[in-house]
């Protein structure tokens, strides 16, 4: 009895021998999944996240101007301009009078009011000041080695340029939001180092070893989970001598935070380590002799990696959160040293937020970043999940 065409069952034959060498797709698109590794099929399901690709995107922008803010911050964010206190924002124009002129400003006037007792400004929007790019400017020295006077952008000649207007003491807003970006986002990446650090070091432990370690552990765990996060931040800050340098005092809110987060990741690794631990391949690692320091980094641990990474994205945002709310309530970081907590300090004044509100500009960049970790955080848990 032969099958007629339509009852042979289609299926692709490759009639090509067989060649162990050949690396491109044989037959099926379907082969190439099979063939990929796993985090080659991560990120192919990532890419489809549109929303965490496109905050992906915006942090590394971010962090790219991390190594550059002395480059594109317009002015020294030290700098004060006496003429200038809460100078409101500038705005940016093209064309003057029908004619193209490039990027500008308008210059400033102002006068003081003796019935208010603050300054009133006007825009003279008879003159053109065009801005300058690439440009020497206000002096730096560049990663703290390099003297140089370069900038991306500078004011015009003679003229100004307070993007985002200047604070109290006439320093330019956006200029500190940049030099801020490097700090704020700096204790976040340090912070989950630390975290995790411990984390993975206590949570492996507990959930591998068992018995008195585990007990031992998790009574650390329950006493530190117990303390109200916000009060402890406060006293640890507090506690910090007020002679210590900027620097010191940047390591030291680093650590706080690091120190109060990884309870919370390592109770999630040990839960988890105690169902993967009686899994077969675990057993034969054991027989083949493997030391527990390798079962666990090499076998146990990137079976839930996509949870780690779901947790580091998330956590790095409460990390920047707490740098910003200690800074803001004068326990964290303080000046000279410019963050966005730092800026926030000072629109704690509700009547000068009230007649100035771009002091409150430094929310911005402490949302976008935010919100950009947790869609971020989202995608990369999504795309991970089938696979580990």
């Amino acid at each position: 009895m032969t099958l007629g065409l339509r009852d042979r069952p289609h299926h692709f034959v490759d009639p090509a021998p067989f060649d162990p060498g050949r690396t491109e797709p044989v037959g099926a698109e379907s082969s190439a999944v099979d063939r990929a590794s796993s985090w080659r099929l991560t990120w192919w399901k990532f890419r489809k996240h549109r929303v965490a690709v496109a905050a992906g995107l915006i942090l590394i922008a971010f962090y790219a101007l991390i190594p550059f803010v002395e480059v594109i911050a317009p002015y020294n964010p030290a700098k004060r301009h006496g003429d200038y206190l809460y100078a409101p924002p500038q705005s940016v124009h093209l064309f003057h009078e029908g004619r193209f002129v490039g990027p500008y400003t308008h210059p400033y006037h102002f006068t003081f009011n003796l019935e208010t007792f603050h300054r009133d400004y006007t825009v003279d929007r008879t003159k053109a000041q065009p801005l300058r790019f690439f440009c020497r400017g206000d002096s730096y020295a560049f990663w703290g080695v390099i003297d140089t006077d370069w900038h991306l952008v500078c004011p015009p000649e003679n003229g100004t340029m307070f993007l985002l207007g200047t604070d109290r003491l006439g320093r330019d807003l956006l200029s500190r939001i940049v030099s801020g970006t490097r700090i704020s986002l700096t204790v976040g990446l340090v912070g989950i180092a630390v975290s995790f650090a411990l984390g993975l070091f206590f949570g492996g432990l507990a959930g591998y070893l068992g018995g008195w370690v585990d007990n031992v552990i998790q009574r650390v765990i329950e006493i530190l989970r117990s303390l109200p996060e916000l009060p402890l931040w406060l006293a640890l800050s507090a506690a910090l001598p007020p002679n210590w340098s900027p620097i010191l005092v940047f390591f030291g809110i680093t650590l706080i935070l690091g120190l109060l987060d990884w309870p919370g990741l390592a109770r999630a690794v040990r839960s988890k380590l105690l169902a993967l631990r009686e899994e077969d391949y675990v057993r034969a690692a054991e027989l083949m002799g493997a030391s527990k320091t390798r079962i666990i980094a090499r076998h146990l641990i990137p079976n839930f990696m996509s949870h780690l990474i779901a947790s580091a994205t998330l956590s790095i945002p409460s990390m920047i959160l707490g740098e910003t709310a200690l800074s803001f309530l004068g326990l964290g970081l303080r000046p000279p040293v410019t963050s966005w907590g730092v800026l926030l300090n000072e629109a704690q004044n509700l009547a000068a937020v009230q007649l100035h509100p771009w002091l409150l500009a430094p929310i911005l960049p402490v949302v976008i970043v935010v919100l950009a970790f947790n869609f971020l955080g989202d995608g990369l848990r999504d795309a991970a999940d089938p696979y580990h």
